[in-house]
């Protein structure tokens, strides 16, 4: 039986391989827990089998693991999210929640331009939404809080990429369904984007659906969230889209202001 190698074709050492194992029994575990939302808020073994690929037995082995630690719940549906996640999620609202007066700066905004604010962060090649204020309108945008959405296209990307290095831009594009040529492109918008102070897109991702975003700045300077008004496109008119922007740096600039290292909370 031949040793199992790595990336550069070597064999890998016994420690190598028991790492390997243990990052992919950790990624198989919290793909698990993934499978838990509110419109499914309990999943079967044979949901977690089908959805997952994974052998009957590996997927008895992770449950049982998850139900010891407290974050999976056996009930007669399935299981459900464990206990054990409430510690998780005290630590992650108290690491993520808005301050409020910047959480009342976004409904006051929200309700005077009548179109959603989103606060995106990067992850990754990623852009997730930590913080929302949707939109009175009927007709509206919504992203939900703890969304990923993809960085090759939108007003936040263009803006929280902008400190970016090549490398990232081009890990992003060959995800892209325009492939690595896209680098370019999107480079192109971003220096844009630097240069008008803000971003925006029309249809990008999504046929319809516009929005303008601007960078919120953390003590160094630096890009650390992106502050956006999206809806749909009809709205966003060449004049809406100017207001839109002034409105959006005024209030970047009030929370920058603040000294914040990060948009939710000030630096220790």
């Amino acid at each position: 039986m031949e040793a199992p190698t790595t990336g550069n074709s070597q064999p890998a050492t016994p420690a190598e391989s028991a790492d390997q194992q243990g990052v992919r029994s950790v990624q198989r575990a919290l793909g698990i827990l993934g499978l838990l939302t509110d419109d499914r808020p309990t999943v079967s073994v044979r949901d977690i089998v089908e959805a997952t690929g994974l052998a009957k037995t590996t997927v008895l082995r992770l449950v049982s693991t998850l139900e010891q630690s407290g974050l999976l719940w056996a009930t007669s549906n399935g299981y459900m999210a464990g206990p054990g996640l409430w510690r998780w999620a005290h630590l992650a609202r108290r690491s993520w929640e808005l301050p409020p007066e910047t959480q009342r700066g976004m409904r006051e905004l929200a309700a005077r331009q009548r179109e959603t604010v989103n606060l995106y962060v990067a992850r990754d090649v990623y852009r997730v939404c930590v913080a929302q204020q949707e939109s009175p309108q009927p007709l509206r945008h919504v992203v939900h809080v703890g969304d990923e959405l993809p960085m090759w296209a939108g007003a936040s990307s263009k803006v929280l990429l902008r400190d970016a290095a090549p490398g990232i831009l081009e890990r992003i594009a060959r995800s892209s369904p325009n492939g690595p040529e896209h680098a370019t492109v999107m480079r192109k918008w971003i220096d844009e984007a630097a240069a008008k102070g803000y971003g925006e897109s029309h249809g990008e991702r999504e046929e319809g659906l516009s929005a303008v975003a601007v960078p919120i700045l953390g003590n160094t300077g630096g890009v650390v969230a992106a502050l956006a008004l999206s809806g749909p496109t009809i709205r966003f008119t060449e004049s809406r889209v100017a207001e839109f922007a002034a409105d959006l740096v005024r209030m970047a600039q009030q929370m920058s202001e603040r000294g914040f290292a990060s948009p939710f909370g000030k630096p220790g």
